[in-house]
């Protein structure tokens, strides 16, 4: 009797690992493992290059040049090294793969602990980044519509655009995974080079103001270090592709002779190249034409040619359905792993359909209450960006790699580590003000 019961418990396990192959096969992140390089490439710029390219010169007008180019420079470099050591440590057990962020915690700091680190910060920033670009596009919509109308039409309030924006996003939602929102997510990357091109060439065009002004935007001490602090958040979440860079990676397939890293890393230099191109000419030139005149958008101080002021803000919106798609993916992954894994639903169209809805209604939702979309960038993007784009990594590749001290790899990401929590504590003060300023004059659901 005792030599049967392995032979009577090894096909349940396989039968277990049958079904969890099926349910791997059907969620979001892992089912389609065929992308090529440039899918990374696209995907990442989509994922990086968001609306807040656009208020870049506003985040200038608020450092000054010297601090402004630092900080731009700075973080590109640091936001480089940390997405290199994310690729890095996505295989760095042979023979496994870890497909999602919070896996590489829970590798790095321990299954629970793993889970406590990652995952909230990761929701914030996906779910905050859907939020932000739910208002965004209804914006964009409007800005749209009213530059063509040019005050000839009805006025449409923001949160009717902001539900037209969201229809979109009911429909894309249903697509499975990554690799069947590539189109989509390559649209949105040209689109993002497009509109920053317009962005920086129409303001050449315009040329310097004749009576520009570069002294900071604020005139009192207060107001001074606080925007500082606040264009610090503004520039942590323009390099925030961090949070879906594995899940990115995972779609890459990978053998031990081309390890899923060789392609993604082409990807994600070409992605770096791209977000330098739109990034510095628009911050630099924006800030050097309009001084501390410029928007918070810096496609309503552009307001000549028309047509062109409303071409670049329907790239936006096209740009940033993609965006809210890549950002969203790995929600659904986590929502339909819940759901699937621990609520035990059977995997199907019908859980997809009604489980992404409801969280598109909700994003939707959130973003009609909330519309106040400068301060809400600067407050997010220090508090859950700064971490999971500037230090997580870092903290992740010490507990793993367990460097020499002092030695070259240790210095880096002590320093990494060190400004990146400098900018958790400083921006998030400066978007809090902004916020409690806009809202002073806000009214709801107007």
């Amino acid at each position: 009797m005792g030599t049967q019961a392995p032979e009577n418990s090894s096909p349940a396990k396989d039968e277990r690992s049958a079904r969890e192959k099926a349910i791997d096969d059907w969620l979001p992140i892992t089912s389609s493992r065929n992308a090529k390089w440039w899918y990374s490439a696209f995907h990442n710029v989509t994922a990086m290059v968001g609306a807040g390219v656009l208020s870049l010169p506003y985040a200038m007008s608020e450092l000054g040049w010297g601090p402004g180019i630092a900080v731009l420079i700075i973080s590109w470099i640091i936001t480089l090294y940390t997405l290199w050591q994310m690729v890095e440590m996505h295989e760095m057990v042979p023979g496994k793969r870890f497909d999602r962020y919070h896996e590489l915690g829970q590798h790095a700091f321990g299954e629970k602990l793993g889970l406590w680190i990652v995952v909230p910060q990761q929701l914030i920033v996906e779910v905050g980044v859907n939020i932000v670009y739910m208002v965004t596009g209804g914006k964009s919509l409007k800005k749209f519509h009213d530059v063509i109308c040019e005050g000839k039409c009805k006025d449409i309030k923001t949160t009717y655009f902001i539900m037209i924006f969201a229809s979109v996003h009911f429909v894309l939602s249903q697509l499975p995974n990554f690799n069947s929102i590539s189109g989509v997510s390559l649209a949105a990357a040209v689109m993002s080079l497009s509109y920053s091109t317009i962005a920086w060439g129409a303001s050449v065009d315009k040329g310097k103001l004749s009576d520009v002004d570069y002294h900071l935007r604020a005139t009192t001490t207060p107001g001074k270090v606080f925007g500082f602090f606040g264009a610090l958040g503004d520039v942590a979440f323009a390099y925030a592709g961090h949070n879906v860079v594995l899940e990115i990676q995972a779609t890459i397939p990978s053998t031990p002779e081309m390890p899923s890293k060789k392609p993604m890393w082409k990807g994600v230099i070409v992605a770096y190249i791209v977000v330098a191109l739109c990034y510095f000419p628009v911050a630099l030139i924006g800030y050097w034409a309009f001084g501390n005149r410029v928007d918070d958008n810096i496609l309503i101080t552009l307001n000549n040619p028309k047509w062109l002021i409303a071409l670049a803000n329907m790239m936006v919106v096209i740009h940033v359905i993609g965006s809210y798609q890549i950002y969203a993916m790995p929600v659904f992954d986590m929502m339909e792993t819940v759901l699937v894994k621990k609520l035990h639903f059977p995997p199907g169209l019908t859980l997809r359909l009604i489980a992404r809805t409801i969280y598109v209604a909700f994003t939707m939702f959130i973003a009609i209450t909330f519309p106040f979309f400068g301060g809400l960038l600067g407050f997010f993007g220090g508090f859950a960006f700064a971490p999971t784009t500037y230090f997580l990594p870092c903290i992740m590749w010490l507990a793993i790699y367990k460097p020499k001290r002092f030695s070259l790899s240790w210095i880096t990401n002590w320093i990494c580590i060190i400004l990146g929590v400098l900018l958790m504590i400083l921006s998030p003060i400066g978007g809090l003000r902004q916020i409690i300023m806009d809202s002073k004059t806000y009214k709801f659901y107007s």
